[in-house]
């Protein structure tokens, strides 16, 4: 997607736009994983706050396990209904159901459409450059700041492969 606003004016200032004005994105990863989504802060011009229209559909999940350092995350579900995977716990959302990830809350969340209809929410998160993501399923540290993952498992003591004795030098 042109990450250019569509919703600015000739003054460069953002307007009231429709949101069926902006374009469906889909994506997908295998059979297990997908949704669509219309980037509706995006499209406004948002730098801080992002915000989307998501619709999973029967059978998906919408990412894997994870949870946020430094963001915060929101659900609000519109239509439909799916199951939230918070932890090691399952809840049944619906429509007019509202969740919260508060930053730094270290349960993982994901979603999964049990049903046999399309589910729509939005879903609201901050667009923290600094984030660092937690994948509770695989160990991944995603370290949005370098744009690259880490495997967790392969974490180092804070002296380990440094050379810690004086040197002499004559």
């Amino acid at each position: 997607m042109n990450d250019k606003p569509k919703s600015l004016n000739a003054d460069g200032i953002s307007e009231p736009f429709a949101s069926d004005t902006v374009p469906w994105e889909d994506w997908s990863e295998g059979s297990r994983y997908g949704s669509r989504y219309r980037y509706l802060s995006g499209f406004g011009g948002a730098t801080h706050v992002g915000v989307a229209l998501e619709e999973l559909s029967p059978g998906k999940e919408s990412s894997l396990n994870h949870y946020h350092m430094l963001e915060e995350e929101q659900a609000f579900i519109l239509e439909g209904e799916m199951t939230l995977r918070l932890g090691d716990k399952t809840y049944r959302m619906k429509a007019g159901d509202h969740v919260v990830f508060p930053a730094g809350q270290q349960a993982g969340h994901s979603f999964h459409n049990h049903s046999n209809a399309p589910c729509r929410y939005i879903i609201i998160g901050e667009k923290n450059p600094n984030d660092v993501i937690f994948y509770t399923e695989t160990g991944r540290v995603g370290v949005r700041l370098m744009g690259e993952g880490y495997d967790r498992s392969a974490t180092m003591q804070y002296w380990e492969g440094a050379d810690t004795e004086r040197k002499n030098h004559d």
